[in-house]
């Protein structure tokens, strides 16, 4: 059972943490697995550790939960993800996140490489998803709804907080990363998406393309959290950048604006901590 699971990991991160509960959840997409370790009273427990938690297979998503300690408060890292691609199944996929929505997390960041093809996008930027167009016709909701999650059906009006996001550009302003802000449609993977299928979603009005965190927002918003989405143009989409995609070319990309992101986490983290 879903619930039970989540309580079972739930509790088995307090017991191995010593924190009881954590106040916001950061999810880490592609090359930032490693930023999670440097924080203040960091203590690290791989996801095969915790009870229910699926493991990624994927190259830059290191798979382990981190616990720190800012401003006096818990703040949770999960560094790496899984995706539907892989084989599993969407309840897997959002399982992390409802774990830590169920520790505590009232304020869900969710990270992630994309592909651009919205207007005067290049790779390097950093954009705030205001909202996602789900292309893939699977949902963490379907089947049975368990009423201690959430309600049978979650409005999806907001998804991603407008107010998280105006605090995420203050921190950007603080430390000079500048924000744009796009729509994230969410193909399944793991191909890249066609120039056809590029232009589908561009004229449906999407500005980013990429196979992770619909679900996880869905999931997370079902439950009640506040979502914040974060995607970094790793690549222009297919059609637009005139060149064959590559996973090597997104890892180089995110290795690229590592500092930039995460001295945009820096300063976000103790706002998002503050509200």
């Amino acid at each position: 059972m879903t619930y039970e699971t989540i309580q079972e990991a739930r509790a088995a991160i307090a017991l191995a943490t010593g924190r009881s509960e954590h106040r916001v959840a950061i999810v880490l997409g592609s090359g930032l697995g490693s930023y999670a370790g440097g924080l203040p009273g960091a203590v690290e427990i791989p996801y095969s550790e915790i009870p229910g938690f699926p493991v990624p297979k994927v190259e830059g998503h290191s798979g382990s939960l981190f616990s720190a300690e800012l401003e006096g408060a818990a703040v949770m890292i999960l560094a790496g993800r899984v995706h539907a691609y892989e084989g599993w199944d969407l309840t897997d996929v959002v399982l992390a996140v409802r774990t830590a929505v169920a520790s505590g997390c009232s304020t869900i960041a969710l990270t992630n490489a994309a592909g651009g093809l919205g207007a005067g996008m290049t790779a390097g930027d950093l954009v705030l998803i205001s909202d996602h167009l789900n292309l893939t016709a699977r949902t963490p909701l379907m089947g049975p709804n368990d009423d201690r999650l959430g309600p049978r059906f979650p409005d999806m009006t907001e998804v991603y907080s407008e107010t998280l996001r105006a605090v995420a550009r203050q921190a950007g302003e603080e430390v000079g990363v500048g924000l744009t802000e796009g729509v994230y449609a969410w193909f399944l993977g793991p191909s890249y998406e066609s120039p056809a299928e590029v232009q589908m979603a561009k004229g449906m009005g999407a500005d980013l393309v990429g196979m992770s965190t619909v679900p996880e927002a869905i999931a997370a918003r079902h439950m009640g959290a506040q979502v914040l989405g974060i995607s970094l143009v790793t690549n222009m989409a297919a059609g637009i950048s005139g060149s064959p995609l590559s996973h090597e070319e997104v890892t180089a990309t995110a290795d690229e604006a590592r500092h930039r992101f995460t001295s945009l986490i820096d300063a976000l983290l103790p706002r998002l901590l503050a509200r």
